[in-house]
């Protein structure tokens, strides 16, 4: 790797023995991929996937131990992924002393690393940290040092910024040093797609079965998908935002994209157009028919694949602004054509802090909660992976939740009707 005389001076220990050991540890990372120099971080903010205090991360408390005791602080303002818990969850009492004595008893030493290495505030816990309200949106062109799947490709793709689908840590070590290793989506040709996904649906696809759907085809490649613009209104607005995020973290759990383009809408695709198609790229067509086999081989994994569900998660990766308003529209209007005045199933919508604070600022939280629905900035990751909240029957229209966890996936026409007629299977 081609290093300049500054970038030598730290490996050689210049500027201490700990801040060598991460440039070192990033130089081979980067090595492994065929890097062929260092760059420049050039965001703002910083944003780490390690959000949870685990009991078994004892090797990433030490590491945190001696970056803090060394003065190497992140240069930048981080945010991280959501919290692990949240008592306004349902939960018994012994999922509860699962959570606090066997799996999350370091969260608030945790966090106080977190808060000396440098988080933006508080509250900045989220998977959306691209949010406007959570205020870490980096610019197009911009390198940045993140790790969370669904964040990673939303940067990539939607703000056309620049990341590698990293591990965690990875993140924070980038983020001390300033820069990362120069490969993959970091570079021009790295990010040239070498699949043409055509959509020909009848209608406007779902997003989280879309997203799985190319994800499995496609895996770690990039995508250029045609046809999908003229159900997204033809501009990058708040809507098609919001879909591109649910449809982009089902194609990075789904598969392992960290980047799409999709024509006429995301920035790449419309400053370079099909200038961004590799040579020799491979066609996938997706129809009705397509997308209804990809939804019928799901695997139902509950013990009793008739049971009633116990609880929905919705918001993986957290919800919108614009979604919560919107799912708060339809459970309304669908509680009062059933007859009914609250869910039938108890209810979860996650959102950032900073949304949720924005979201009880409009009326739409008051006629929410009159409906039953519990909102929470909990991870339901971090929450299903509770042995005894596994072996829950729980609902959800989260592709990703889906794939890590025992949740069973249903659209959201889907998820509607449960929630609010019940019956569906």
């Amino acid at each position: 790797m081609n290093l300049t005389k500054e970038q030598e001076a730290i490996l050689n220990g210049q500027q201490g023995d700990v801040l060598a050991r991460v440039m070192k540890t990033l130089m081979r990372y980067g090595e492994l991929f065929g890097a062929d120099s260092m760059v420049p971080i050039s965001s703002k903010y910083n944003h780490l996937v390690t959000s949870f205090g685990l009991k078994a991360l004892t090797p990433v408390y030490e590491l945190m131990d001696k970056l803090i005791a060394s003065g190497n602080l992140s240069q930048q303002k981080f945010s991280a992924d959501p919290r692990p818990l949240d008592k306004n969850v349902p939960s018994n009492f012994l999922q509860d002393f699962i959570f606090q004595n066997f799996m999350y008893s370091k969260q608030e030493e945790y966090e106080k690393q977190l808060n000396q290495l440098g988080l933006m505030e508080k509250d900045a816990f989220t998977c959306t940290c691209y949010m406007d309200e959570v205020g870490n949106t980096p610019a197009m062109g911009e390198i940045l040092s993140w790790s969370e799947s669904s964040a990673v490709v939303y940067a990539n793709s939607v703000l056309g910024a620049r990341c590698n689908r990293n591990s965690g840590i990875i993140d924070l070590m980038g983020s001390v040093l300033g820069m990362v290793p120069n490969f993959g989506l970091l570079t021009d040709e790295g990010r040239k797609a070498t699949w043409i996904v055509k959509i020909e649906t009848t209608k406007k696809p779902e997003a989280q079965l879309l997203g799985s759907a190319i994800g499995m085809k496609v895996m770690a490649d990039v995508p250029y998908i045609v046809g999908l613009d003229k159900w997204l209104g033809g501009s990058l607005d708040e809507a098609a935002k919001t879909y591109l995020k649910d449809f982009g973290a089902a194609t990075a759990s789904n598969g392992a994209v960290g980047l799409y383009h999709v024509e006429n809408i995301t920035p790449e695709a419309v400053k370079l157009g099909q200038n961004l198609i590799a040579e020799d790229a491979k066609v996938y067509v997706i129809d009705d028919a397509e997308l209804e086999k990809v939804y019928k081989n799901y695997p139902v994994i509950w013990k009793n694949k008739d049971a009633k569900p116990k609880l929905c998660f919705m918001g993986c990766p957290h919800m919108s602004l614009n979604q919560l308003i919107d799912w708060t529209q339809k459970i309304e209007a669908a509680l009062k054509e059933s007859g009914n005045t609250k869910v039938n199933i108890p209810t979860v919508f996650t959102a950032a802090p900073a949304v949720l604070k924005k979201f009880e600022e409009t009326p739409y939280a008051e006629t929410l909660k009159k409906t039953g629905v519990i909102t929470s900035y909990i991870c339901p990751l971090m929450y299903m992976n509770n042995p005894l909240s596994e072996k829950m029957p729980v609902i959800t229209s989260s592709n990703k939740l889906r794939t890590y966890t025992s949740a069973r996936y249903y659209t959201d026409a889907e998820i509607l009707e449960q929630l609010t007629k019940g019956g569906a299977s």
